[in-house]
């Protein structure tokens, strides 16, 4: 059973707590000059609370007064309070973020508690400084917004902060060891699975520790609709006075007031490629990178930089990157082994990262075969000389293009002579054009279980939620992109805004179940609104083992819709939900029954009709009727024997055994009929082959690299 965390939706009664007016008094002390950003702000507005109902730090003044010279040096004016009464509709409107500066104890009473939710609800941006993690341990809503509570804290010392995201405005002008001192908080719980962590604490480097290897310090989230910040540095009045906290807290409050935008996602299971270290990596062409402070830059080209270990097929790859001007770059997927920059070109697809060509060839655009989405890419993307982050989702066929953790590009590759499967390398462009990437890491996945028709289907990330009620986003290594809506509860829900339903006749979710599993109910207008569609989900033998069910929807409204999931079952902790499609009536499902026919005219079947696990397929002579070679289709799912055709251990090399095994939804066993005739695993990019060319009865099939125009590798279906 799983332990849930506190709802938001459950918050019991509380009194009303006294409203008090606290004077400031500025601390005089020795400050350092505030940077500005490195572009100038659009002017925004910040609310600093500070209002103490438990220990009181003696740092309050001098933060105020730090924010107060951020604000004048950044575009943004400070209002500074300790009046809870404050905190109205009306009044928190005004603000672009909030900022609880080392507030302690029960702060706000019920109806102020709304208001600020409202708030965030709204779009508003959070800020939480040291001890605002420290306030309002029975308000669910807050606890989840500030992403941890406190539990202890050893004595002021110095300790070394490892910096693990230097991509977010509050992380990317550190080094990736920050050693200072301050009082350093453990925490209830672990903020990981619900945040994206940016730095951690070395408890090897001081005494007092008690989370283990994995202790957050700072992190951001989005949260119902807003975005949080917090950082657990601020006790001490001289952290105020540091060049490097100073500028930490002036990105997470241009993040909380979205004057830069990031990617808070929570994130797991991603293996580093280059964070230093260049092992495995090879230059193909003239030009080269420099590789300083764990940043690479390019310098010269056109060449490419490529991860040569090892190929992909499924995978998510994520990579930070920033261009000081006018520069060029682009990532590249896809491409086969080659010390010719020009072979990933030809055979491979660049994601690009210069904004200022055609829309084809923008940033998140798939160079020159398709643009990225303007209006989001615009939403979601920072300026010259701020970083900004890539997620590039490949699931077979099809790659998806998060840039700062909006979905800006969906494209499924229908080129036949192309894979999206092959190496990954980043592009040093020419004189000139300097691009500097951090972080690059990646995710095997295993497989994958792409859309049939992506050009027509809308898929979307269950976490992407425009509002919810009682759902909790988890990490999850086996989810798409390393996050999931858990911790399910019945009259649970989560809105999905603006969803185009024209011609959308089903849903398709990929969901996990470790527990009594439940109902997913499709509802349009509100969560109350009528069920258009409900899928069954079962118990799928564990937490990260994701399966894929279907809800038929009936009374479906044309046009731009707000869509709600919304949870039914008994007990609590019912599922998790990693993705869903809105399937449309345009889309055929594939289907039929009938003999396989292949090289030579023969048939696929089952050697001696073995209806056994593991039982060879092959070609020979088609026999009219014959069990064994009697197919069906259904949806991506060859079927005979009552069984599924399978490729052996999900494998991807040249010469996997191909075999009958039981169904059991999983990437394995899905096959994509191609225009040229192939039948495509989208889990390798690979293709059904009659080994060795030959037409001889009883010759095995099995999977191999797709070549062009191969007699061997067409069939026809029925």
């Amino acid at each position: 059973m799983r332990r849930r965390p506190f709802r938001p939706d459950r918050r019991p009664t509380r009194s009303l707590l006294g409203l008090a007016t606290t004077a400031f008094v500025a601390l005089a002390c020795t400050t350092v000059p505030a940077a500005p950003a490195s572009a100038a702000d659009a002017p925004y507005d910040v609310l600093v609370f500070s209002k103490t109902a438990g220990f009181r730090h003696d740092a309050i003044p001098a933060g105020i007064q730090a924010i107060r010279e951020l604000g004048a040096a950044n575009s943004f004016t400070v209002t500074a309070t300790e009046d809870s009464a404050t905190f109205t509709t009306g009044n928190l409107a005004q603000y672009e973020a909030v900022i609880f500066l080392n507030t302690t104890g029960d702060v706000l009473n019920a109806s102020q508690q709304s208001a600020f939710e409202s708030y965030i609800r709204a779009g508003g941006g959070y800020v939480g400084v040291h001890s605002a993690a420290d306030t309002e341990y029975d308000w669910s809503f807050y606890g989840n917004l500030v992403g941890a509570y406190f539990a202890s804290h050893p004595a002021i010392q110095q300790a070394n902060v490892k910096v693990e995201n230097r991509a977010h405005a509050a992380t990317a002008h550190l080094p990736q060891t920050w050693t200072r001192t301050d009082e350093w908080y453990n925490y209830r719980t672990n903020a990981r699975s619900t945040a994206r962590v940016l730095a951690t604490l070395d408890e090897s480097s001081y005494s007092g520790g008690g989370m283990g290897a994995d202790h957050p310090h700072a992190w951001c989230k989005t949260y119902e609709g807003g975005r949080s910040f917090y950082t657990g540095g601020g006790h001490t009045q001289a952290s105020y006075t540091e060049s490097n906290f100073r500028a930490h807290l002036l990105g997470g409050i241009r993040y909380a007031a979205a004057r830069t935008r990031a990617d808070c996602r929570p994130e797991s299971g991603y293996t580093a490629l280059y964070n230093g270290s260049t092992t495995g990596w090879s230059q193909a062409g003239p030009g080269s990178f420099t590789n300083s402070d764990a940043t690479l830059t390019s310098t010269g080209g056109m060449g490419l930089y490529w991860y040569s270990a090892k190929q992909y097929t499924s995978y998510s790859l994520k990579l930070d990157w920033r261009m000081p001007g006018d520069d060029n770059s682009g990532v590249f997927v896809g491409f086969p082994s080659s010390t010719d920059p020009q072979s990933a070109i030809d055979n491979g697809y660049e994601v690009q990262i210069d904004a200022t060509d055609t829309a084809d060839r923008t940033t998140g655009a798939i160079y020159g075969f398709k643009s990225a989405d303007i209006a989001a890419r615009d939403a979601a993307l920072n300026p010259p000389g701020e970083w900004n982050s890539y997620e590039i989702l490949v699931e077979g066929e099809r790659l998806r293009v998060y840039l700062n953790g909006a979905l800006v590009n969906d494209f499924t590759n229908t080129d036949p002579v192309r894979s999206l499967a092959g190496y990954v390398g980043i592009q040093n462009h020419g004189t000139g054009d300097d691009v500097s990437f951090r972080n690059i890491r990646i995710k095997d996945l295993g497989g994958g279980n792409p859309d049939p028709d992506p050009g027509t289907n809308t898929t979307v990330q269950a976490e992407a939620f425009s509002a919810q009620s009682g759902v909790t986003v988890v990490g999850k290594a086996s989810a798409v992109g390393g996050s999931a809506i858990g911790y399910l509860d019945p009259g649970d829900w989560a809105a999905y805004n603006g969803q185009n339903l024209t011609g959308v006749t089903s849903l398709r979710a990929r969901v996990a179940s470790g527990g009594a599993g439940g109902t997913l109910q499709v509802r349009t207008g509100s969560q109350n609104g009528s069920v258009l569609g409900t899928a069954t989900i079962a118990n799928t033998g564990g937490w990260e083992n994701f399966t894929t069910v279907n809800a038929a929807l009936t009374g479906v409204p044309s046009g731009t819709q707000n869509l709600y999931l919304t949870v039914a079952g008994s007990g609590s902790g019912l599922y998790d939900v990693d993705e869903f499609t809105l399937v449309r009536s345009t889309t055929p499902t594939p289907s039929g029954t009938g003999p396989v026919v292949g090289l030579a005219g023969k048939c696929l079947e089952i050697d001696g009709g073995s209806t056994a696990d593991g039982a060879q397929a092959q070609i020979n002579a088609c026999v009219s009727g014959s069990a064994r070679q009697t197919w069906t289709r259904n949806g991506q799912t060859l079927r005979a024997l009552g069984k599924c055709l399978d490729v052996s251990g999900s494998g991807t090399a040249n010469g996997t055994k191909i075999q009958l095994w039981t169904c059991n939804s999983g990437a394995a066993q899905n096959w994509t009929a191609q225009s040229d005739g192939t039948l495509r695993h989208p889990g390798s990019g690979k293709c059904l082959d009659v080994s060795n060319n030959s037409s001889a009865n009883g010759q095995d099939v099995h999977l191999w690299q797709c070549i062009s125009g191969a007699a061997n590798q067409r069939w026809t279906l029925p």
